[in-house]
């Protein structure tokens, strides 16, 4: 059963779990549970994904119910109207706050994207964000004798594949349990001290604006209790 943020006649908001994908991907051929087929069984309604979440990502995912509702929200997307704020937590102490202004090359997957241009540009991704806590741990982690992390809050100011995990990368401030990004040895530490087997990021707020109103939406997901537990470290 998901958690259901918010519902009307047109929209519908989720508070999705990490590890579970929107849809069904060629490149987990093994999964055999989608957040679309879940909801939609869930409320008896077919539904219409308007954006994306990584797999390890948690947090507000919205959908539509109607063609052309998912048609005008997938339009305020693509315009930048929208705007996310995630949570995470990284490795070292990150600045106060900053932007992060880096090209990405789009990402392609050799089975999903198989027909798609390999000779890509980078494309512009921006990404802001501010420290709100840090913590020192008495553990050794990789060459350090103690070990530094930082809880953040990260706004993209673009859509880019994989954006805020290449951008945190970028600046040498990974993410926590990311696989495909972070860095192993803080991964292998989070989850053999702290039992954390999900990737620290976790998309806490969406602002939109109703496609058929105007009404101006916040919607906003709770921590589970993984992502609760770690952010304790941090008082």
């Amino acid at each position: 059963m998901l958690e259901i943020l918010y519902r009307d006649e047109f929209l519908v908001a989720i508070n999705k779990p990490s590890g579970l994908l929107v849809h069904r991907s060629p490149i987990d051929r093994h999964e055999t549970e989608f957040a679309v087929q879940i909801l939609r069984d869930q409320i008896g309604q077919f539904v219409y994904p308007v954006h994306r979440l990584d797999k390890p990502t948690s947090g507000v995912l919205l959908f539509a119910l109607d063609k052309e509702s998912a048609r005008l929200m997938g339009e305020q997307f693509m315009s930048r109207e929208s705007k996310k704020s995630y949570i995470a937590v990284v490795r070292g102490y990150a600045d106060e706050s900053g932007v992060i202004e880096h090209a990405l090359v789009e990402k392609l997957d050799k089975i999903a994207d198989k027909s798609a241009s390999k000779n890509r540009e980078a494309q512009e991704a921006t990404t802001e964000y501010e420290t709100l806590a840090t913590v020192e741990l008495p553990f050794a982690v990789g060459k350090y004798d103690k070990t530094r992390y930082s809880l953040v809050k990260l706004h993209p100011l673009t859509g880019r594949k994989h954006q805020l995990r290449r951008h945190m990368k970028h600046i040498s401030h990974h993410i926590l349990g990311d696989t495909k990004y972070g860095r192993g040895e803080h991964n292998i530490f989070i989850r053999e001290r702290f039992g954390c087997h999900r990737m620290l990021l976790h998309a806490q707020e969406l602002q939109i604006r109703h496609p058929h109103t105007n009404e101006m939406l916040s919607i906003q997901a709770p921590l589970d209790d993984t992502f609760k537990a770690i952010c304790k470290l941090f008082n």
